[in-house]
Order: structure tokens, then C-alpha cells, then sequence
């Protein structure tokens, strides 16, 4: 029979004053938090996605696949613009999830 001991240590960390300790719960939410309410243009996604606007269009925005998700006409959460002058629009928060769930879609195609 194993005998288990417990060791029982008062640590002190010091941490920095412009810094503050939170739960990873609490960063989560936070992070979540950060995109509500934005919208981005295709410079803001041309940024978050490292390629230009031309391969999101091609890779991304127009293969029937996605655009039927992606589509606000259809519910989703980018405008795509109906006539010359209009720009794009996407909204940040469901666009980032959207690019982190389909990664291995989009680029499986290239």
C-alpha cells in the first residue's frame, strides 16, 4: 500500500503593476468580446487572413460552397456588394470563427 504525502508550500509571486491575473475563462470572454459589433472591410479581413483581396475572393468568397453560408442575402454575415461603389462588409465576429472552423477547407482546394 502506497503512502501518498502532501507538501503544502506558501508561495509569494510578484506581479508586475501593469499587469493583472485573470481566469482563462475570463481571457476567453474577453476575447470574444473584442469582435462584437465590428465590422471589418476587405482590408480588415486582407490583414486577418495575410492574402490579398483577389485570392479571398477567389478561395473564399465566391466558390458557391461558402458564399451560400457566408451571404447575407442568405442570413450569413458578409455583404457582398451589388453594385460598383458598394464595399464590402463583414461581420468580425462571425467572419473569424467562420476562417478558424473552414481552414482546412479553404486551403485544401489550392
Amino acid at each position: 500500500m502506497e503512502n501518498t504525502q502532501k507538501l503544502i508550500v506558501n508561495l509569494s509571486i510578484p506581479i508586475p503593476s501593469d499587469s493583472i491575473l485573470i481566469s482563462k475563462v475570463e481571457l476567453e470572454e474577453l476575447k470574444k468580446q473584442e469582435l462584437l459589433g465590428v465590422y471589418w472591410t476587405m482590408r480588415d479581413l486582407e490583414k486577418r487572413v495575410n492574402r490579398k483581396s483577389e485570392w479571398i475572393k477567389e478561395n473564399i468568397l465566391y466558390p458557391s460552397r461558402f458564399r451560400k453560408i457566408l451571404d447575407c442575402e442568405n442570413g450569413g454575415y458578409v455583404f457582398y456588394p451589388r453594385t460598383q461603389g458598394q464595399s464590402w462588409s463583414f461581420q468580425a465576429n462571425r467572419m473569424a470563427k467562420f476562417l478558424d472552423e473552414n481552414f482546412s477547407l479553404i486551403f485544401k482546394q489550392i
